[in-house]
Parts: structure tokens; sequence; C-alpha cells
């Protein structure tokens, strides 16, 4: 389990070896600034274990907003339509 040490924004940059001490122990520092908190430093692999994660849930809810479209027949659209809405988009990637 990893603990979270909280510093304020000018102690991470005056004392970042100390920082990175916390980092390699693979625990978390939560930056505060004027007292509030402003951001999270975690180790790097724990952030591509994030990204990871966060990209599974976006496909996941972006499924079930598909399968719930799915089951409605009035929503659907003809395959020309589609076309046209596929023309747009591609038009729109070129700008």
């Amino acid at each position: 389990m990893f603990t979270t040490h909280v510093k304020a924004v000018r102690d991470v940059r005056n004392h970042y070896p100390e920082v990175s001490k916390i980092l390699q122990k693979q625990d978390h520092v939560i930056v505060t600034n004027n007292g509030k908190s402003e951001a999270v430093i975690i180790p790097f692999e724990q952030f591509e274990d994030y990204q990871a994660f966060a990209h599974k849930r976006y496909i996941a809810r972006k499924l079930a907003e598909a399968e719930a479209a799915g089951k409605n027949p009035s929503a659907w659209i003809d395959m020309d339509e589609f076309m046209k809405e596929w023309d747009s988009w591609d038009a729109a990637d070129e700008v």
C-alpha cells in the first residue's frame, strides 16, 4: 500500500530530491498551492496503469452508449445518411 504525502508547491520546487525519494517508494505526493490541493505526483509506472484504466473505462462507456442506441431503431440512420456524416467528419479533419 502506498502513503500519500502533502507538499507545498514551493517545497516541491526547492526540495525535489526529497519528492523523488518519495516516488521511488511508490508513494504519492499531493501538491498544494496557498493551502489548496492543486495536483498529484505519482510514479510514472502508476501513471501508465491509470492511463490504461481510464482508457478501458472510456471504451466501456462508449460501448454501453452504442448498445443503448442499438436498441432504439428509431435512432438508426440509413447508409446514405451515414456516409454524408462520415464525409463531413473527414472534411473537418482536413482543416
